[in-house]
């Protein structure tokens, strides 16, 4: 008995886990296929009949494609910028022993523990006086910024674990210190590269509090900015309302179930390395 109890428990914890994470999502699937009559009159039974228009009006909409494109250039830029940019200073971090180093790296670490809120103000008046207001790049370079802390952290902690006797090597062939960035030490960082992508990516595109801080034009508004404004605008229509927020989670579902296997690689590789 105690060794199927043993058993049970883990899958127990699981299934449980599994269904308060389900359940809401299958809710709100079901509730969009609703009018909000039968969502008043039935909220847990199956739509009878099944309505597809709350679905069809998002999907027809031009103004949610435009928040997926806005979303989808947000992140990217975001992305590009993060890892590039960490690539480099994790790189340097790893491979050159300079003074101050580790205060440096510390200094790096420490904004793991700022919280954005903290720089809301001064941000804003910073961008402001950039003009970068209603602009992308208001969202991506301070994304990115904050965005660089954990992203050091992983690549460095990757790049350190590449043998020195393949730099050794690559330096006797006449490859230089970039030489051996890109040629070698990249390609072979590809697991640490992707994880650290995939995090970014799914950072900003989760992302609410920038956007609604830096977009006042609607025509620049990301996709959980217009969850939000859609949510205020049609607050009676509740039905309508499940529908968006569905179709708004998948593109991040897709996502994520696409990248799955590359980041717990990333994160296998870079714990198992060495």
């Amino acid at each position: 008995m105690r060794r199927i109890v043993r058993a049970l428990s883990p899958h127990a914890v699981l299934v449980t886990v599994g269904a308060v994470m389900a359940v809401p999502l299958l809710y709100a699937v079901l509730s969009g296929f609703k009018s909000t009559d039968q969502l008043s009159r039935n909220p847990v039974g199956l739509p009878a009949p099944w309505v597809t228009e709350n679905y069809t009006g998002v999907l027809g909409s031009a103004g949610f494609w435009r928040l997926v494109g806005n979303s989808t250039l947000v992140a990217v830029g975001s992305t590009v910028v993060v890892v590039a940019v960490s690539a480099l200073a994790a790189f340097a971090f790893a491979r050159f022993a300079f003074r101050g180093r580790e205060l440096l790296f510390t200094l790096f670490t420490m904004g793991l523990m700022f919280p954005f809120a903290v720089a809301v103000l001064p941000l804003f008046l910073l961008l402001r006086s950039m003009g970068l207001l209603d602009n992308p790049l208001g969202v991506i370079l301070p994304q990115a910024a904050f965005g660089l802390p954990v992203t050091i952290v992983i690549l460095r902690g990757f790049f350190r674990e590449i043998p020195g006797e393949l730099e050794e090597a690559a330096t006797l062939d006449g490859c230089g210190p970039f030489g051996f960035f890109w040629r070698i030490l990249l390609p072979m960082a590809r697991p640490a590269l992707g994880t650290v992508s995939v995090l970014a990516v799914v950072g900003s595109w989760n992302n609410f509090f920038l956007p609604l801080l830096v977009f006042n034009d609607p025509s620049w508004w990301t996709l959980p900015v217009g969850v939000q404004q859609f949510q205020g605008q049609y607050a009676a229509d509740t039905a309508r309302v499940c529908a968006y927020l569905v179709l708004a989670m998948v593109p991040a579902l897709a996502f994520y179930s696409l990248a799955e296997r590359q980041l717990v690689g990333g994160i296998t590789a870079g714990a198992t390395k060495g």
